[in-house]
């Protein structure tokens, strides 16, 4: 299985950044890691493996770029203010934006990119799937959150509220922006007993009141770890089955 690990200095955030690229081609997948994760925490969670995407990476079909977080220094940095965090976190889709998928595109010319993430992983993947509708063709959102204000006390400002698909997606009118984002193909999975649960349904009710088509899929009891995550990502990573 082809692997490459690389490390640069990130403009865009001032401080060294890695990741890791798994597959040798295919379609992109831009993978975020969960709460405060490393680049390499799909790799140890076994991802890869042959009852996940083995198959998948082996073939050719799908090429991975596990980028690291820095959710430490935004969402979860409890001692800044919530417009900090938010402008932290800007920085960060900004070094996705400017950064990595130009590294991305040098690399594999397929034009089909996927957002991908579990639990907070998965609120980033939203995020920036629909932040960025004209980018990506996909969104696969595993047990996740969508809704920051939980982690800002309320408090909202520009870099909260266009980092919330929560709030943009609901005050979001402008045909073009609506057209773009009701090409994407979104697949938002969640357990019926993960206390997460109520996000996903409010998150694709959302949609679905805008007009934009999504798969939720609902699984039996909690379905919060990675060996419920392996399953997920298997089924999901073609389509909506």
């Amino acid at each position: 299985m082809h692997r490459e690990y690389h490390k640069w200095w990130s403009p865009a955030l001032g401080r060294d950044m890695e990741m890791l690229i798994i597959g040798h081609a295919g379609a992109r997948v831009l993978i975020f890691p969960t709460s405060r994760g490393k680049y390499y925490e799909w790799e140890d969670r076994k991802m890869f493996s042959d009852w996940a995407l083995g198959e998948h990476v082996e073939r050719g079909w799908v090429q991975c770029y596990c980028v690291d977080s820095v959710d430490a220094e935004s969402w979860y940095n409890y001692g800044a203010h919530p417009g900090a965090r938010g402008w932290r976190h800007t920085q960060y889709f900004n070094y996705i934006m400017g950064e990595v998928l130009p590294l991305s595109l040098q690399k594999n010319s397929n034009p089909f990119l996927m957002s991908v993430g579990a639990s907070f992983g998965a609120f980033h993947a939203m995020s920036i799937g629909l932040k960025y509708p004209d980018k990506f063709d996909r969104i696969i959102a595993l047990s996740g959150m969508y809704d920051i204000r939980s982690f800002t006390d309320g408090f909202s400002d520009d870099n909260v509220y266009f980092n919330n698909p929560m709030q943009f997606i609901e005050h979001e009118h402008e045909s073009h922006r609506l057209a773009a984002l009701r090409h994407l193909d979104i697949i938002i999975a969640s357990g019926r007993d993960d206390r997460l649960i109520g996000e996903a349904r409010a998150m694709s009710n959302l949609l679905w009141r805008k007009g934009i088509g999504n798969a939720l899929r609902e699984w039996d009891g909690w379905s919060h770890d990675w060996q419920y995550w392996h399953h997920m990502m298997k089924l999901y990573i073609g389509g909506h089955d």
